[in-house]
């Protein structure tokens, strides 16, 4: 391109030659032919009516404009990205950016090396265990997280490591790009955490066996109208993630943190309800559970369990039919009356063709009557009210919640 230099002052914020609107277009079109336009930002207006036009920064150097077209370099801090910037996904925005940061040092190793997913949470971005971990990364420092971030359209990085042997399997997670790790994260919520808002604990005292950073007890609290959470966790991030949360959510005076092993907690008759969260297996909390219980009134325990299946067979299609279009008899309040005195309480279609469900719960609830009769040294009853699947893992495994109404038999 042939005529005159631009003064070479590096501008922050993107480069871009500012020049008057009637001269934006063939300015894009010369920058265009040699190569040197910014493609990932539109031309977009700037104070004083003119237009700038995005250059590649590396490409600087390298500007010599036509006489006729009267032009400076500055920096345009909010850029507009491009129309083709606007369709790439995510995905190609990072790998470009930083084939551009690379330059001639960009191979098929490092491209193998960069991230096809990763999570969000606000404006941070967390990256998998794998990802960034050719040598050649470690040589950018910190332009590289800036990159990355910039990218994405986050303000921190973070990455993954490998899960601690700490008794917790605490992921130990690593700040790449900012101050902190700590974010505030707004859930919609799904499926249990859903049927737990919606559960009936108006007035409840609730206990938490396995609290993490609040999963439950914040639905319990804010939607399900416990009065009071007492909520058990051992892993001491977990216990400051907790607290933040019932802070921001405006209930931590209806909420004791019980920080340290929850076999060890030192209640006793004080829950409506229990809730026991953990996978595989809550089984270690069913003790406590029992001691917590209110010793004259009782409660609900929400057992959550890993159970193994086999796999499902076709229903029948009576049963579709019925699941379909609703059973007469079902559908008034004596035939309701008969269905839950003949099958232990509420409970889905598909968990009643599970037999392997209903032998758990069954088997569960023997189990959590006879440690609350040997408790008290009086005999107990406890219902099956509902079998509610969560999530279901390879191959023919079932998360399961059990909700178990447990009462003190009164004397006649």
């Amino acid at each position: 391109m042939e005529g005159t230099d631009v003064p070479m002052a590096v501008p922050t914020g993107v480069p871009a030659l500012v020049t008057e609107p009637r001269f934006a277009q063939r300015l894009r079109q010369c920058l265009q032919e040699e190569r040197l336009l910014d493609g990932r930002y539109g031309l977009q207006r700037v104070p004083g009516g003119r237009v700038a036009v995005p250059v590649l920064p590396e490409k600087l150097s390298q500007l010599c404009l036509p006489a006729e077209v009267p032009c400076e370099l500055l920096g345009i801090q909010d850029p507009v990205p491009s129309r083709a910037a606007r369709r790439r996904s995510p995905a190609q925005r990072l790998r470009e950016e930083l084939r551009r940061l690379l330059g001639a040092g960009w191979s098929g190793e490092l491209e193998r090396d960069v991230p096809h997913a990763w999570q969000r949470h606000g404006d941070l971005v967390l990256l998998s265990e794998d990802s960034f971990r050719a040598e050649p990364w470690e040589r950018l420092g910190s332009a590289l997280w800036e990159t990355v971030a910039s990218a994405l359209g986050a303000r921190r990085v973070a990455r993954r490591g490998r899960v601690m042997p700490d008794g917790m399997r605490s992921p130990r997670v690593t700040l790449l790009l900012g101050e902190h790790g700590w974010v505030e994260h707004v859930d919609n919520g799904i499926s249990e955490k859903l049927r737990v808002a919606s559960l009936p604990c108006s007035g409840e005292v609730l206990v938490d066996l396995y609290a993490g950073i609040g999963y439950f007890t914040l639905p319990f609290l804010v939607h399900a109208g416990a009065a009071f959470v007492h909520a058990c966790e051992w892993n001491s991030h977990a216990v400051e993630a907790l607290h933040r949360s019932l802070v921001l959510n405006g209930v931590r005076d209806r909420c004791h943190i019980h920080s340290g092993d929850s076999r060890q907690l030192q209640l006793q008759d004080v829950a409506d309800r229990v809730n026991l969260g953990l996978i595989p297996s809550s089984e270690e909390g069913w003790p406590v559970a029992c001691r917590v219980l209110k010793k004259d009134t009782g409660g609900v325990l929400h057992i959550h369990h890993n159970v193994e299946t086999r796999p499902a067979p076709a229903p029948p299609q009576s049963a579709v039919l019925l699941a379909e279009r609703g059973s007469p008899e079902a559908a008034s309040p004596a035939g309701e009356a008969q269905h839950r005195a003949e099958h232990g309480g509420e409970e889905t279609l598909e968990a009643r063709l599970r037999p392997e469900w209903q032998r758990w719960a069954e088997g569960t609830a023997t189990r959590i009557q006879g440690l609350l009769a040997e408790l008290h040294g009086r005999p107990w009853r406890s219902s099956v009210l509902h079998i509610q699947p969560v999530k279901s893992y390879a191959p023919h495994v079932h998360h399961l919640v059990l909700d178990l109404e447990c009462r003190p038999v009164l004397p006649v």
